[in-house]
């Protein structure tokens, strides 16, 4: 068998693109003992993925240059030299940009046990997206019924679960989106009460009319100036979600804009950063109640889905342009 592999051929400074990643066509890899050999299914597009390959500091190690790029997927156990895991399973974990993947058990996040639902959710709504709007919005946000949430990049694989859970909470929810086919994706789709397209004109004033009594949590993906002004409309005692800084090109060296302290600490605000890898061990928790929420119909999705792995160097910046509708995959034809 033969794999292939999207390599990162260069560091990018910001977004990475198309041309700083190469694909190659290697044999399939030989197993080790402990290890699995997972075809994969679905490749996993992440707006984290812009700072696992840049050189500035970050949360993790970057990717090496001729490494494979590093990748949550979903696919299915075809060999397996560890006694945990048996032909046909079917996981998820960091196996990368390719067709296949040797793993150690460390690399597998866990078994998708959800076999009346895509195996493609596993990587959204019971992934990496699901999990973190679960925790983020809850453990961080802490909204309680009657609040306002509002949701930066509300019609995104993460901003959607966001607003759906704050309803299933009791909030009323108000997202931001770029563009009116995302802002109405927000109100048809996702269930929100108001939907701002942040490219017209005046987005203060329609924020403030959106929220007459100010923003009680913000979930916040993009940073920038869209946030910016959402801090000048927080309530008393509000919470802020740092999830995400998808407006923000490149973070050397940081950008100066305005200050967020003063709106803290007159409103007696909180504000707390959320990284998802810290919440691995409570995973499972977070899926067995979003995949309740699903088959019950509480909780809707969208897959904008790429075919085969030619898509993926241009996969993360085309992100980043805002062409997504919905939770970003590449389905590998294996």
């Amino acid at each position: 068998m033969q794999n292939r592999q999207v390599l990162l051929k260069s560091r990018p400074t910001g977004i990475p693109q198309a041309e700083h990643f190469e694909i190659t066509e290697r044999p399939a890899p030989e197993l080790r003992e402990g290890q699995i050999l997972v075809r994969n299914q679905f490749l996993s597009v992440e707006p984290a993925m812009r700072g696992w390959v840049n050189a500035a500091a970050n949360y993790s190690t970057p990717v090496g240059i001729g490494e494979v790029m590093r990748s949550i997927a979903a696919g299915t156990v075809i060999a397996s030299k560890n006694p945990k895991f048996a032909e046909g399973d079917r996981v998820m974990g960091m196996f990368g940009w390719q067709d296949f993947a040797a793993a150690d058990a460390s690399a597998v996040t866990r078994k998708v046990k959800e076999n009346d639902l895509p195996l493609s959710l596993s990587l959204g709504m019971l992934g990496l997206n699901g999990v973190t709007a679960y925790f983020a919005l809850l453990d961080v946000g802490r909204p309680r019924p009657g609040d306002t949430v509002a949701v930066s990049t509300a019609a995104g694989s993460v901003g959607s679960a966001v607003g759906q859970i704050a309803k299933i909470a009791g909030c009323r929810t108000v997202g931001i989106a770029g563009g009116p086919v995302k802002a109405k994706l927000c109100t048809a789709a996702f269930g929100y009460d108001v939907a701002i397209d942040y490219k017209e004109p005046r987005l203060a004033e329609a924020l403030a009319a959106a929220c007459p009594r100010g923003v009680n949590v913000y979930f916040d993906n993009t940073s920038g100036p869209i946030s910016d002004t959402v801090m000048t409309q927080l309530a008393l005692n509000a919470r802020v979600v740092i999830c995400g800084t998808a407006s923000i090109a490149n973070w050397d060296p940081p950008p100066m804009g305005p200050r967020v302290e003063r709106h803290l600490l007159v409103k007696r605000a909180q504000m707390g950063g959320f990284i998802v890898f810290d919440y691995q061990h409570r995973y499972e928790e977070a899926v067995t109640q979003l995949a309740a929420w699903i088959r019950e119909g509480r909780l809707s999705y969208r897959e904008d889905i790429l075919e085969g792995i030619d898509a993926c160097p241009d996969a993360i910046a085309s992100l980043y342009r805002g062409e997504n509708l919905g939770k970003r995959l590449v389905r590998l034809h294996t």
